[in-house]
Formats: C-alpha cells, structure tokens, sequence
C-alpha cells in the first residue's frame, strides 16, 4: 500500500511540473542534446549525424552516431552506448559507414559498419586517434591522418642510478617552436601526416613525411591516384604561423606537387565531382587581425586560378561540391550563418540563414553542413530558443527540421526572450548590433538589473543563438545584453580590422553606448548594471572597470592583463606579436602597456573577481594572477576562481560551465542591492 501510494503521489508530481512551466536550472545542462556533423548518404535518402550529450556520471560529452530519413520518419541509433562514437563518413556507395571510437580500444580507432547487416570490423590499431577520414573514390581504401611522433636523441644521457633508488622525474628538453597548446598541454615532438589503408583492414601506409603538418580535410582525386591536403612545407613553417598550400600527393609512390604558392593560407581543397577543378578557401596574408576567407577555384593542376567570392565582404567558414558547376558554401553575415549556392561563375544564391546550435555555452556562430550530387543539402539548425536539430534541404523545397532533440526538456521550460535591437556607437556614430534577453517571467512595468556579456575573440560573433549561460543568467532574475562591437565578424572585412592594432580602444564606447541603450528600454535599473566576459571578452571587461566605476560588479574571465606577458606566455605565441601588434614587445613596449588592461588598475573601485582554468594555455592564469595581485595591493574588493584542470574552453566539461555560471552569479547577487 506504501508503495502504491508513492508510485501514485510520484505520478501526480510529475505530470503537475510537467504543467507548470519553470526556469532552466544548472542541472538541465545534462540533460541538453545537440546535433554536429550530418552527412548525407550517396543516394540522398539519408543522412548520419553526431549526437552530442551530456554524461552526468562521468561529466563529458559523448557523442553517438544515429541516422535520420530526409523524407518522414526513420530516426534511429547507429553507434550507441557507454562510449563516444565520432566521424560517421559513408562509403561512395552507401553500403558502409565508417566511423572513429575507442568503445572496445584505449586509443580511438577507425572501424566500418555495413548499413545491410549492421555488422561492424575494426580496421586499425594505432597508437594515435585517426582525423580527417576520406574514402577513395572505388570504396577500396581510405585515408587519414595521423599524428607521427619524432624520435630523438637525448641532450644529455643520465647516469645509471642504483638499484632501488629514487631518483627525481627525467628533466624536459624543449627545442620546438611550439611546444604546448590550449587543451593538450606539453607537445610530444612530432608531425601530422596522411596515410591510405584498406578498407577492409591492414596495415596503414604513410604517403607524407618530414617535420611539416599535413592537414585535412582530405580530397581524393576522382581517379583514386592522388589526395589534395594543405600544408606549410617551407623552412620556416613553425614561426609563419598562418601560411598554407594546397598540394597533391600520389598514392602510389607518395611523390609531391604544390599546386597554390601565394603568401597566405590556402586551406580546405575540394575536387569537384568531374575531377576537372579543385576549389580551397584562403587569403592573401596582409598581416591585418582579421583576414577575409574568400573562394578560389583552379584546374586540377593548378592552373588558371580564379577567386569567385572576391567581391563578397564575408568570410567563407566551408565549401562542399554539389555538381560540376556549383557548390554549397557556409558563411556569417551580421551574427546569423547562412548556406548558399556559389557557381563557378562567382553568382551566389542564399539558400537558408538558420545553421546553428553547436556552441552551448555562449551564443556564438556555429554549425556545418554536407552535401552532394544527390541534391540534399543537410545541416545543423538551431534557434535563440534551441540547440542544434538535423534540418534537410532537398532541391527547391524549403528546409525542413528533420530532429527535435531538447523538445522533452523544454516542455515545461520557459526561457528568455531574445529580441535583437541596435544602436549608434558614440564613437563615430557606428551602428552596433545586439541582443536583449529578459527574464522568463519578464514584466516591462518593473526595473531589472543588467549583465553585459561581451563575446571573446575579439575577432568573433555572437547571434540569435541558443546559449545555455545567458539563459541561466535570465532565470536568475537579469536582463543580458549580448553585443558584437567593432572587431566582430560577420560584418565585414573593414568593421572587424577597426580594433587592428588598437584593441581595446573604441570598442569600449559601442559597448557603453549598448549599456544607454538598453537603460532607454525603461526597464533596466540604472543603478543594477553588471558586466563579464571571457577571454576577448575578458580584456574588455578589464579595460571597462579600468574606465568606469558604473558597474557594481564584474568578473573578469580568462583574461590578457598584461599584452607582453601573454604574447610571451601563450601557446601560439608565434601569431599574436605579428599579427596584433605592430612590432615585438622588447621593439615597442610602450604601444603593448598602452593597450593593457593592467596600466588601468590604478583607476579600479569596481569589485572584481578574476575567473580561470588552471590549464589555460591560450591566456594561461598567470595572466589572471598579475591583475588578481594588483587589486589585493590596492585593497579592491576582489576574488580569484581558479578551474583545476581547466583548459582555455571552460565550459568543455558540463560541471565546469555550471561552475562558471554559479561564481558569476554569486560574486553580483554579493554587490546586488537586494529589495
């Protein structure tokens, strides 16, 4: 009777939250699914995709493969279980998927699962995870690449320590230019290299050597003779950090040809469905910040190179053929990203602006795609009010959302409201554009306080997308203003490189001139304003409580404090003093102090707190440290948060994003004046 009554009382709980709506809540964030990686079958009818969720037990994400039917019907689990599946790429002729996974091996391996019988065969045993997986044109082999690690000898050889002695950890030598990096730490020495195996299993074949990284993606030659990669081969590849060409190399003796020789990065080569023309994305390097990515279309030799997207003022993010003539191509345009038809001819035909839904922590642009001659075109759609679904696109028929992966959650969730509104910068009179999300249970009549949440970058872009941190900021009771200043992208070449070689500067102005604006709303308290960031963002919410004394709080996330000290410190520290300055620290120290947040904490009253993984190597915590120390020295309300383990991307562990979120609201609620 006991139990009867509990299983009744349990049922009635349910079904009455099920009836009420309530706010997100930190926990939900385990329970947030999203969509990456569709890949349209050969024959259209089909497409795979990466399931991304959350484990709440071992607190990663995990993804597993499932299929969907472009036409009704037919979502269903392929690759499904306790591990991680990744990388579903079907065979030319669709009768098998190939797919990476570590489910059954401690390294992740590559497999193939025949779609008739479903049975799988694991086809390699390596020593490091397989990338960039391509299949040879007839379905007998396929490609890969693979890290290769360089064998040395040591500097100096210890002497032989006795029998039973404990003795110190061998030291490190270094000698590589880059020799850690954000999310890996410490580089074993090595290189990426491309190898062919046989798709039912062998031994791989090496077809490129040297010190150089040979990178995907992979383009078979229609024939199955040679592979298209990208790569910088030149002596100085280590401290040219952005160059690239487009190469061939054969499959049969591994003899190399360099098909693209401008000083820039040529990247990403696709060989259209005749073999007859290779298209890559690229740039001339002028050594600006930020570089528009244009199209360029050339013979399968490499002659008679055109660009095709010269006179568009976006930056192409990928291109895949879907016939001989025209291909589909992914770009941003003012904080939304779009897929459309580019021909040969240069002619672009915008197709659909929803691709979204892959980045959940913070609203960035986001998504991919994949197409082919079948005329499917299939992609990640998201909403301000959804993650990622699989949506399919079949020849002049609108899209349509093909998955419905969080409706389940949101079922009894109300979310903020996402209105877009714009403003002129009092710094020139720039329009700036930005979001406003209000608290779900939003009531215009009452006065709110704010967060402003400035994106990182600097060179980025928000977007009408869904963001798990923003969300959570408005079911604590905030309304958030999301911006892109000068120096995002998705506005043009000639707006993003207004902060080159001068970052943080005017964009200080269009974030405040946001601030008046949202006030002008009515229903902000003006005197409830609060302001955070991350990374970019970080900087300029630094130089902002360096300026200011408006807000009663900030946080203050993974930051560069000290422009010297970063550029000497980050891992990819060959790009930043060449590209975001104009000459090295030790030439004109003057112009890396004059952009430092750290020249302005004498001018700091705002209480601060400073928020950072301990394994950043991107704005690695020492960073964090200087200003941490500098405000205790001037006796400034402060507080330092620090991430065991935590790379540059916080949020890349589910606990981790919540931690953030909750220090962030917990150092405002401390300085909210309560009612």
């Amino acid at each position: 009777m006991l139990r009867t009554t509990f299983i009744l009382a349990a049922s009635f709980a349910i079904a009455s939250s099920a009836a009420v709506a309530r706010s997100l809540e930190n926990t939900d964030i385990f329970q947030l699914e999203h969509a990456s990686d569709p890949q349209v079958s050969p024959d259209g009818s089909t497409v795979a995709y990466v399931r991304r969720s959350n484990d709440i037990m071992i607190d990663r994400a995990r993804g597993s493969v499932w299929t969907v039917s472009v036409g009704a019907g037919g979502h269903r689990p392929v690759l499904s279980g306790p591990d991680s599946y990744s990388s579903p790429r079907w065979s030319p002729s669709g009768d098998r998927l190939a797919y990476v996974t570590g489910a059954e091996t401690k390294t992740p391996q590559l497999y193939v699962r025949w779609t008739d019988t479903g049975q799988t065969a694991l086809l390699t045993n390596l020593t490091e995870a397989p990338q960039n997986v391509a299949w040879a044109p007839d379905g007998n082999s396929l490609a890969f690449s693979l890290f290769v690690e360089k064998k040395s000898e040591p500097l100096a050889s210890a002497p032989v320590k006795p029998e039973g002695a404990e003795w110190a950890a061998p030291v490190k030598v270094i000698d590589d230019v880059l020799y850690r990096a954000d999310g890996a730490g410490f580089l074993r020495s090595g290189s990426t290299h491309i190898f062919v195996l046989p798709a039912d299993g062998g031994t791989p074949r090496q077809l490129t050597d040297g010190a150089y990284n040979h990178g995907g993606p992979l383009s078979w030659a229609t024939d199955g003779s040679a592979i298209f990669f990208s790569s910088n081969r030149n002596d100085d590849f280590e401290r040219d950090p952005v160059e690239s060409d487009i190469w061939r190399v054969s499959v049969n003796d591994g003899a190399l040809v360099k098909l693209t020789d401008r000083d820039g990065p040529d990247f990403a080569p696709a060989i259209s469905p005749d073999g007859s023309k290779i298209a890559y994305l690229g740039n001339t390097d002028d050594l600006k910040g930020y570089q528009t990515t244009r199209v360029t279309i050339m013979n399968s030799d490499g002659s008679q190179k055109r660009e095709l997207t010269g006179n568009f003022d976006r930056s192409i993010d990928a291109l895949a053929w879907d016939s001989d003539n025209s291909m589909i191509i992914q770009y941003d345009d003012r904080g939304r990203s779009y897929l459309a038809r580019l021909t040969i001819d240069g002619a672009r035909d915008a197709l659909v602006r929803d691709v979204s839904g892959t980045s959940l922590g913070r609203p960035y642009t986001s998504g991919g795609f994949s197409t082919n001659a079948s005329g499917v075109i299939a992609y990640t759609s998201g909403r301000a009010e959804r993650p990622a679904d699989i949506a399919v696109k079949a020849g002049d028929s609108a899209a349509t959302r093909r998955t419905r992966l969080n409706d389940d959650l949101f079922a009894d969730v109300e979310l903020g409201a996402v209105e877009r509104m714009t403003w002129q910068s009092s710094a020139g009179g720039r329009e700036i554009e930005g979001w406003l999300v209000t608290p779900p249970d939003f009531d215009a009549t009452k006065k709110y306080p704010l967060i402003l949440e400035i994106h990182g970058g600097p060179f980025a872009a928000y977007g009408p997308h869904f963001s798990a941190e923003i969300q959570l900021y408005a079911a604590a009771g905030y309304v958030v203003l999301y911006t892109n200043p000068r120096g995002s992208t998705s506005y043009g070449d000639e707006f993003a490189n207004l902060i080159h070689h001068k970052y943080p500067g005017e964009d200080y102005d269009d974030l405040m001139s946001g601030v008046d604006a949202a006030i002008a709303r009515g229903f902000i308290d003006a005197d409830e304003l609060f302001v955070t960031g991350g990374s970019g963002g970080g900087v300029l919410s630094a130089w902002i409580v360096g300026k200011t004394d408006r807000f009663k709080a900030a946080v203050v996330a993974k930051p560069v404090i000290n422009w010297t000290s970063f550029v000497l410190t980050s891992d990819f520290y060959p790009f930043f003093g060449k590209y975001w300055f104009e000459k090295q620290p030790w030439e004109d120290q003057d112009a890396y102090w004059a952009r430092s947040p750290l020249s302005l904490v004498g001018n700091v009253s705002t209480p601060t707190m400073l928020l950072t993984g301990e394994s950043d190597h991107r704005t690695p915590i020492s960073e964090t440290e200087q200003y941490y120390q500098a405000l205790q020295l001037r006796d400034i309300d402060t507080a330092m948060v620090r991430i065991p383990d935590a790379p540059h991307g916080i949020a890349g562990r589910p606990s981790n994003l919540i931690a953030k979120v909750d220090h962030i609201l917990a150092w405002f609620e401390r300085y909210r004046t309560q009612d």
